[in-house]
């Protein structure tokens, strides 16, 4: 996938096209969200850096000397691995960017990798020079899909994480919409065993994004999502007769969404 070219100007929006002809946009975080997550990390952060205080005064009964050092270890593993180690096992986000429902990703939509974790984030220290990131911020400002140099250097963004809605049946299937696969509902049960949620969602939503297709790719998707469903459940000719694959894989959501 391949981001669409753009004007020189800052954007809201990062605008995906994938080789199927199917554009969609990511809503680019803004500096003021972006803030506002690090604001709450560094409340996290101060909290264990409290905790790692008490271990180390601890320990300061013992050993003054080994006391200050173990600190010094743990207080920098900590600074630079708890946004590494939460956008690793996390998926691009900390627990500010959780709240405010934020994330990182590849600039070209795809998952953040350990590499660009990890290099994003080593970067952070001069991204926040001289204080309170006004390096990072005044990058961020300048640059076309609002990157700090860290994320310049990684190749990559951070997008705001739209809340899924399901889509109602409704919009692709008229209300009498008739469906010869009816006739037979002993097939449309073991239909509705062998298909999976996420197969029936995918369905619904290429459905729902047919037009958004190039001819020749609109082709290709239900020729193969309709070869899927006959593979899975087969039957009599007489229900497909005259039936295109298009109306095959609508008629199949019909039955899955709609009992």
């Amino acid at each position: 996938m391949e981001p669409n070219p753009e004007s020189p100007a800052r954007e809201d929006d990062l605008t995906i096209r994938t080789p199927e002809g199917v554009a969609f946009s990511l809503p680019l975080a803004g500096p003021v969200s972006r803030f506002l997550a690090w604001l709450l990390d560094l409340a996290c952060l101060s909290v264990l850096f409290k905790l790692i205080s008490v271990v180390v005064n601890l320990l300061g009964l013992v050993s003054r000397d080994v006391s200050q050092a173990f600190g010094i270890v743990l207080f920098f593993a900590l600074n630079i691995g708890y946004s590494i180690c939460l956008e690793w096992f996390w998926n691009g986000q900390t627990a500010g960017k959780r709240v405010l429902g934020l994330r990182v990703m590849d600039i070209n939509g795809l998952r953040i990798r350990p590499s660009q974790i990890v290099l994003r984030n080593l970067l952070r220290a001069v991204d926040s020079l001289p204080l309170f990131y006004l390096v990072g911020g005044s990058v961020c400002l300048a640059t076309r899909h609002l990157q700090r140099l860290g994320d310049l250097a990684a190749n990559t963004i951070v997008v705001k994480i739209a809340q899924a809605v399901e889509p109602r049946v409704d919009r692709v299937l008229a209300p009498h919409h008739y469906n010869s696969l009816r006739h037979y509902p002993h097939l449309v049960a073991r239909l509705r065993q062998q298909i999976s949620p996420t197969e029936a969602r995918a369905a619904l939503q290429a459905l729902l994004r047919r037009d958004e297709l190039i001819p020749a790719a609109r082709v290709e998707l239900f020729c193969l999502m309709a070869d899927h469903f006959k593979t899975a459940v087969k039957f009599p000719q007489d229900a497909l007769e005259g039936i295109s694959d298009e109306q095959y894989v609508r008629d199949v959501t019909d039955v899955l969404f709609r009992r």
